[in-house]
């Protein structure tokens, strides 16, 4: 099983446009469900100088399009940037022109520029998240209500009965009791094993069930790439996994919330560290995917060229993909 991941960094100094990653970013997505992938997953933040994805609904949307049956998931939300009355029509009608195939990853985020570019404070992030939350829950009964003394009635309802799946996302003790509190599956970013206990022993005082939590395992590799020379490859991919990782090391500075963060400054320590960023030949591929039960595919991941991007899916689709599945007959 293997997931696509697009956020859509375009970096100015690199070989290709914000035009031609997001025309790839389509043609990949069709190419993925074509080829078995599982889900197709896009991001979320703002204010950032490489163009990183500002409206994950819009592309999701058009992915949507160019799609009929591959799930896709928007991960992560940053549901307290934005007005939840807007959301909740704009969510509603992503789920019927998807077919109900959207699913979310909500997250309080932690960039004070993108809570300033918004009008909001960081401070109150958490209880402005639950809110929202009711909100969009409530919108999506199809009933009028009123919200902060505005009269709200979201028409038409979504397709999926009452509405589409949401996930908390973060990696905190805060995350994970909210999680529990507001009846919501859990997906860590980091990997704290105390996660999942802190949100299972949170259902069980609440007296809820608890849902799927997700825990993603340390060193996960979560920007896999194929080759069948990684010393070439990453002379040729290096410089844009390098900037995608200080990208987010700068964002997060002191804190370890991400299972991908890391503080290399240079490729050749990206490389060493074997961790979130792996360029692997077909075989070490293919045990990877045995070992974790998926392949996290990060195909255009810092601004890569599309070009270098198809060679590591096409060594997916014709070396990969046949050794993990099951033989003629079988399954």
């Amino acid at each position: 099983m293997y997931l696509m991941r697009f956020d859509m960094r375009a970096p100015e100094w690199g070989a290709a446009t914000t035009g031609e990653l997001y025309a790839a970013a389509l043609e990949m997505a069709a190419w993925g469900e074509a080829n078995g992938c599982a889900q197709i997953v896009v991001s979320e933040h703002h204010a950032s100088p490489d163009g990183y994805l500002p409206s994950p609904l819009v592309l999701a949307a058009a992915i949507a399009g160019r799609t009929r049956s591959v799930g896709i998931q928007v991960a992560a939300l940053v549901v307290p940037l934005h007005d939840p009355v807007r959301l909740a029509e704009d969510m509603a009608i992503l789920d019927i022109v998807s077919g109900g195939r959207v699913g979310y990853v909500t997250a309080v985020g932690y960039r004070k520029e993108e809570y300033a570019m918004f009008g909001h404070s960081l401070s109150g992030r958490g209880a402005r998240m639950e809110e929202s939350l009711a909100v969009l829950r409530q919108a999506w009964t199809g009933e009028p209500f009123s919200y902060q003394g505005r009269p709200v009635h979201v028409t038409p309802k979504p397709l999926t009965p009452g509405g589409p799946m949401l996930f908390m996302g973060g990696n905190s003790a805060a995350a994970a009791r909210r999680a529990a509190r507001l009846g919501m599956g859990m997906m860590a970013q980091g990997a704290d094993a105390s996660i999942e206990q802190i949100y299972l022993d949170e259902c069980e005082k609440l007296g809820k069930t608890a849902g799927p939590c997700m825990v993603p395992p340390p060193g996960t590799a979560t920007s896999v790439f194929i080759s069948k020379d990684p010393d070439r490859s990453w002379e040729e991919l290096g410089r844009y996994l390098l900037h995608d990782a200080q990208a987010y090391a700068e964002w997060l500075g002191d804190l370890n919330m991400a299972v991908s963060k890391s503080v290399a400054r240079s490729t050749g320590e990206l490389r060493a560290q074997h961790g979130a960023y792996r360029i692997l030949t077909p075989d070490e591929a293919i045990t990877l995917a045995k070992q974790y039960g998926v392949l996290l595919l990060h195909p255009l991941c810092g601004g890569v060229p599309p070009d270098l991007a198809w060679q590591s899916l096409e060594l997916l689709e014709s070396k990969v993909l046949p050794a993990l599945s099951p033989p003629e007959g079988v399954g």
